[in-house]
């Protein structure tokens, strides 16, 4: 089965929440001013509370909210799966003071009873930084005791791969109207076509992966072994993590890879391929699964087996509406 997509009409996600919101906006072009409006992706916290302790505060686009938080409980080994949740939901009441709005900006969750949550270790390891070395062996050392290998027969043309960034571009309804979204996507792929099951855009690149990883959880689609998960800009160590945690074989990324991701890659049997652009992409790790020559048929079938995704506005239309020209993938 596939998970709900958004709905093409608006910049409002199926679960109620505006990606984005309009603003004023004063434009200078070829020496002259105008005043008009523009659309802004939002952003704003999400504050989650497991048991009744605040675990975390993420900057988030609204919209997939429980989505996230799943995503973010297992890929951060706080829940092994979707059943050691046992309640998820919006707080009901906003806290004295604050506006109405600010209940949906709190998610309360209750693990069921014999569950390993430490919040001091998970709130180190959100704070744990990239930049450094000891922080970066520490976070492979630890994924390694608590997430297996990737064990995956999923070989796919490289012609297949080519032909993600554009689904995923297409269907990239806030980033259409803002430029400020990143997006992830899972795709299910079945005798060498790829199918999209989910797709989620989010300010954060990160958000965007927990979400596609929430809505797999949600709907029972693990395991992800025959997965390519596609992002929208570049690769870091934690979208490899997270897509460990969850047991996808193969990672794509617009633009680069960072050298701790490489890594991560390497270290847990994933495909990592990055710079997937027009005719051209790179794999950095796991070059097994990528078909070193395609057959005819094979070409045949990566052309028509990108999913069947909403198009984008005529690039006049989002001009006139957003005042921009075309935006650039994965800025």
């Amino acid at each position: 089965m596939s998970v709900p997509r958004a709905s093409p009409a608006s910049l409002v996600s199926p679960d109620g929440a505006a990606l984005a919101r309009r603003v004023g906006v004063s434009r200078f072009r070829d020496g002259s001013s105008s005043a008009g409006d523009d659309w802004v992706a939002r952003e704003a916290p999400l504050e989650i509370r497991v048991g009744g302790s605040r675990l975390a505060v993420v900057m988030r686009t609204p919209g997939h909210d429980l989505e996230l938080v799943r995503g973010l409980l297992f890929t951060e080994g706080i829940a092994g799966g979707p059943r050691d949740v046992a309640a998820i939901a919006h707080c009901r009441v906003a806290p004295p003071g604050a506006p109405e709005e600010a209940r949906e900006n709190v998610v309360l969750v209750r693990l069921r009873r014999g569950g390993a949550y430490r919040p001091a270790r998970f709130r180190r390891n959100l704070i744990a930084s990239s930049a450094c070395g000891v922080c970066g062996k520490s976070t492979i050392d630890a994924l390694a005791r608590r997430s297996p290998r990737v064990r995956s027969d999923l070989v796919v043309a490289p012609e297949l791969l080519l032909t993600l960034p554009g689904a995923l571009r297409a269907a990239q309804q806030g980033f259409d109207a803002t430029g400020g979204l990143h997006a992830a996507a899972l795709f299910n792929v079945r005798d060498g076509r790829a199918r999209l099951l989910v797709l989620r855009e989010d300010v954060g690149r990160h958000n965007a992966v927990d979400k596609v990883i929430g809505a797999a959880l949600r709907h029972r689609l693990l395991p992800l072994s025959r997965c390519i998960l596609q992002v929208s800009g570049r690769a870091g160590f934690e979208i490899v993590q997270k897509a460990r945690v969850a047991g996808i074989p193969i990672v794509a990324a617009v633009s680069a890879p960072s050298s701790l991701a490489v890594e991560l890659a390497e270290a847990g049997g994933q495909t990592l391929v990055a710079f997937v652009r027009g005719e051209r992409l790179n794999v950095y790790s796991g070059p097994d699964r990528i078909a070193r020559s395609a057959t005819p048929a094979a070409r045949a079938a990566a052309g028509t087996g990108a999913p069947a995704t909403t198009a984008p506005p005529p690039a006049a239309a989002r001009r006139r509406r957003t005042g921009r020209s075309d935006r650039r993938a994965g800025a």
